[in-house]
């Protein structure tokens, strides 16, 4: 066109216009060319950056998927443990990588910052292969994945964070609580097991030795007392695994198995003492030193001891098929004092009826003293108390038990504890009610006991005596009808003025010119006069001194020579004497009457006895039988009485 034009001006300026557009359009491609450079290399510049935030999102998604692998939370300490040590190892990673998502961050919020706004829903128009994507398509397309990709990085790292921070707070929170718990079931462990060694060393109750039951009864009760904060411990423990619910805590299999045993161990460890502590106590009632059952070799068989409900012991003859109350030893002695009943005057048979049974009962070994402390120590202070059985036994174990340790071959322990028990319930308890009185205990064995008469008068008036050592009417009442009880069970009652007791204690205050109280000098007086209700007492203590007095003298009766036992001088004849056999029967030689007076010897005489009785002799020779009718000697004070008893002459 250029050429056709020539040289005109036309053609001049449309060359010129050609030029300038070449230029322009060379200038274009030279621009667009350099475009093109910049745009590939920040594409490859922010592909890098997108290959890192996708890198950083499957980091954070792997963490995530860690953490939550790692719940729930752990029910034991050991996994919480380890659950803590992962949160401190993620922690630490996280820190690390923070800086890196950080920067990473604000890399594509620039890139953001310079990219056009595409609405969420904004289709591609003239959609090509990708192959055929221009380049600044390419570029919208990786700004589009930089912008998703931030988000997603963003969002599930501050929720990764955030989960992190809480999973990390419930573990150590769990981590807290476990660990007391476990504290607490360590301790309680540690103390039962101790207490279950002290189990282990018990002896079975049937192997252990009978006088050792009380000590074992203490040491179980003293186990007892120490096991009793155990409680406060398992409640603790079950009130901190309680506390666990609340916070989604689920104890593990094994910390909740040691929980199930602790519990178990504890309930077996209470059943296990209170079991042993009812089978000692048991054992103790049954076979110990306050039992009966050591009693049992008192009879023989046939025979076998029996104890009825309140504990009062019966005999059963299996042979008869009978029952009594009476030890078959007891009811042989009471057979037995049958021989004495043709003893002529009540006192001495009476006397000889107690001294049998004493010996029968070893109290002829029991001093004064001895009995005083028993009772002492077992604070018999209370003379109104009621003894069960089982404390009378008690008792008088341990009084035996000091005799036979004196006296081996004499006493035989359950034997004389059975007959004496029988004894004091055949006089103090009837009824047979299992109830004796202290004080009828008291004066009952003290009456029996050995020891100068006069120390057991004193002896006697102490266990009724106040604070002052004086007694009144009512208490010396109280002694003489606790005594009067020991003939009244011989069917002697009668000869001693009865069960009433007031005359003779009128006749005792009489003597202190009736004052108001006695002192223990004044009873002792009266009781130096014999007094009827009492005269039993002395002429016991003559029976066994004379039991073995030997006199160089021949009875005129029946001739036995030498005397054994009391001898009786007459004060009418020289040289008339009498054994006690011929003496209590009545017996009588030609010329001797049984009013004429008589001296009784329970030991051998001495000479000025010798020449005070040669003395009386002669005075008597001068006296008429009927001064002798007139005047019979008395053997006791009388007093005045509703049941007149045969005189107890001499």
């Amino acid at each position: 066109m250029v050429k056709a034009l020539g040289s005109s001006e036309e053609a001049v300026f449309l060359q010129h216009r050609l030029d300038d557009m070449n230029q322009r359009w060379s200038d274009l491609k030279a621009k667009s060319a350099n475009i093109r450079a910049h745009l590939e290399a920040s594409a490859e510049r922010w592909s890098r950056l997108l290959g890192l935030l996708e890198e950083l999102w499957r980091w954070i998604c792997l963490k995530d998927e860690e953490l939550a692998k790692q719940m729930p939370v752990g029910g034991d300490v050991p996994t919480l443990l380890q659950q803590q040590n992962h949160c401190t190892v993620v922690r630490s990673e996280l820190k690390e990588r923070e800086h890196l998502v950080i920067s990473t961050l604000d890399q594509a919020r620039m890139f953001l910052a310079d990219q056009p706004i595409e609405g969420p829903g904004e289709p591609r128009k003239n959609p090509q292969p990708k192959t055929d994507l221009t380049p600044e398509e390419k570029a919208r397309g990786l700004a589009r994945a930089i912008r998703k990709q931030t988000g997603e990085v963003m969002e599930r790292w501050e929720r990764l964070k955030g989960h992190m921070g809480g999973w990390q707070s419930q573990v150590e929170r769990a981590l807290e609580r476990l660990q007391e718990l476990q504290s607490s079931m360590d301790q309680l462990d540690l103390r039962l097991t101790q207490a279950e060694e002290a189990k282990e060393t018990w002896q079975p109750v049937g192997d252990l030795l009978i006088d050792s039951l009380q000590d074992h009864i203490d040491k179980t009760m003293t186990i007892r007392e120490e096991i009793a904060p155990l409680r406060h411990d398992v409640r603790i423990v079950n009130d901190l695994s309680a506390e666990l619910t609340p916070l989604d805590i689920q104890l593990s299999s094994t910390a909740s198995r040691q929980l199930d045993q602790l519990n178990m161990r504890w309930k077996l460890l209470q059943v296990a003492v209170e079991d042993r502590l009812k089978l000692l106590q048991e054992a103790h009632r049954d076979f110990g030193p306050s039992s009966q059952h050591f009693l049992s070799t008192s009879v023989q068989l046939p025979w076998q001891r029996a104890v009825s409900q309140n504990k009062v012991p019966y005999y059963i003859n299996h042979q008869t098929q009978t029952t009594c109350w009476d030890h078959p030893k007891m009811t042989e002695l009471y057979q037995s004092l049958a021989d004495l009943n043709g003893v002529r005057f009540s006192a001495y048979r009476t006397a000889m009826k107690i001294r049998r049974l004493q010996k029968a009962l070893c109290f002829d070994l029991l001093d004064l003293s001895v009995a005083q402390s028993t009772f002492e120590q077992h604070k018999l202070t209370n003379n109104n108390q009621l003894l069960s059985v089982p404390e009378v036994i008690n008792c008088l174990t341990s009084i035996y038990d000091g005799l036979e340790q004196e006296h081996k071959d004499l006493v035989n322990v359950p034997l004389c504890v059975d007959m004496c028990l029988n004894w004091l319930l055949n006089v103090y308890d009837t009824g047979r009610s299992g109830k004796i009185r202290v004080l009828s205990m008291k004066i009952g064995l003290l009456s029996l006991s050995k020891g100068h008469l006069e120390e057991k008068y004193k002896y006697l008036f102490r266990q009724v005596a106040s604070a002052g050592d004086t007694c009144d009417q009512r208490q010396l009442g109280l002694l003489l009808h606790e005594a009067i009880q020991v003939p009244r069970q011989l069917g002697e009652v009668a000869a001693f003025g009865g069960s009433n007791i007031e005359p003779s204690v009128r006749s005792c205050f009489q003597h202190v010119t009736n004052k108001v109280e006695l002192e223990p000098r004044q009873f002792v007086d009266w009781m130096r006069l014999e007094p009827q209700s009492m005269v039993w007492l002395p002429v016991l203590h003559r029976v066994a001194a004379a039991e073995t007095a030997k006199h160089q003298a021949k009875c005129n009766i029946c001739k036995e020579c030498p005397i054994v036992g009391f001898r009786y001088r007459s004060l009418k004849h020289f040289n008339y004497d009498v054994c006690q056999c011929c003496f209590f029967s009545g017996r009588t030689a030609k010329g001797h009457k049984l009013n004429y007076p008589m001296v009784e010897y329970c030991t051998p005489t001495t000479s000025g006895e010798d020449m005070r009785d040669f003395t009386k002799v002669l005075k008597n020779k001068f006296r008429s039988k009927k001064y002798f009718a007139k005047h019979p000697r008395l053997g006791y004070l009388p007093v005045q009485t509703v049941l007149e008893g045969d005189n107890m002459e001499t």
